[in-house]
């Protein structure tokens, strides 16, 4: 049974291979394609009413079929546009090669390969447009993953296999051991994630890639819960929670694009043209290594032992690179 994403696939198929197969016959036609010769009709009778935007009746894709099923062969008119060369303007051609280019990172292997060659012929279809945004488009960074990781995550979502990660967790310095069930690779912030079903936390969870020490492909199938949703990452991969740590930080001038970087709760000018953040924090550790990472430019003033915290452990950091020189 042909359900409708199953038939957009054929039909995007069907085109071109008519338009260079003038005169199949039906039965080869839906033998080329797995289906059944009814199908091939029941698709044919839908390209009917197939065209570029705003065509007119007369304008549609023809097809000229013998009513038999089965027995007929079949002609494709009045879709020489689809022959025509690709012209992408500027903007279009740059979000297609930024898709591509950040596809490519998160994927492997012949999936890699294929993606390779629909740039090339992206590039080569697209012409000045393509030049024009390559630049941009370049630059695009993702964090990469080691080959083989990618690779094996990539064969577990093709194959809806299970997989046993070994897996780094920073910001509690120790290293896991967990089966999970993959159900979509996402990319967010220049990072690599693998979303799954985790067996060890009975929830969903986002796996970077860049962290997972070490994969194995096990021989049982991924069988996500109905609950395992996927998360809505629409507004990034950080969504606050009200049950998260609300901390209060001062922003000198350099460190101010904190303020638009991250959601926050609300934000003030103060003196000296620095700023008064409030932001939701689910990870202490990760504000610690943001506020450090800011070199004095960010002052956590509440909550006050936390602050105290973060100022003692880069006095800690300062006296060792001292006691260096």
């Amino acid at each position: 049974m042909s359900n409708a994403r199953d038939q957009v696939q054929r039909l995007l198929a069907l085109v071109p291979y008519l338009r260079e197969n003038d005169g199949a016959r039906v039965d080869d036609v839906a033998a080329e394609f797995g289906v059944r010769p009814r199908q091939i009709i029941a698709d044919l009778k839908v390209l009917w009413f197939c065209g570029l935007p705003g065509a007119q009746m007369g304008d549609l894709i023809e097809i000229d079929i013998d009513a038999a099923e089965g027995e007929g062969v079949i002609h494709l008119n009045n879709a020489d546009y689809l022959a025509r060369p690709l012209r992408l303007a500027a903007d279009e051609a740059l979000a297609l090669l930024t898709a591509l280019r950040t596809l490519r990172e998160v994927t492997a292997g012949q999936d890699r390969d294929a993606v390779d060659r629909a740039i090339t012929k992206l590039e080569t279809a697209a012409g000045e447009a393509a030049a024009a945004g390559e630049g941009a488009a370049a630059h695009v960074h993702v964090e990469p993953a080691a080959p083989e990781i990618a690779e094996t995550v990539n064969r577990a979502l093709a194959g809806q296999r299970r997989l046993h990660l070994t897996y780094d967790v920073p910001s509690r310095d120790e290293t896991t051991e967990r089966d999970v069930d993959p159900m979509r690779l996402v990319v967010s912030e220049g990072r690599t994630y693998l979303e799954a079903w985790c067996r060890l936390a009975e929830d969903v969870r986002l796996f970077r890639l860049d962290r997972i020490a070490a994969v194995k492909l096990l021989d049982l199938p991924s069988e996500p819960p109905p609950e395992a949703t996927p998360r809505d990452l629409s507004n990034g991969m950080f969504q606050p929670s009200e049950h998260d740590l609300l901390a209060t930080i001062r922003l000198a001038p350099p460190a101010r694009w904190v303020a638009e970087y991250y959601p926050t709760e609300s934000v003030k000018e103060a003196a000296g043209n620095s700023l008064i953040i409030k932001l939701r924090v689910a990870d202490t550790a990760w504000l610690q290594r943001l506020v450090l990472r800011l070199g004095g430019a960010a002052t956590v003033l509440e909550p006050a032992d936390l602050g105290d915290q973060i100022a003692t452990t880069a006095r800690e950091a300062l006296t060792a690179y001292d006691d260096q020189l």
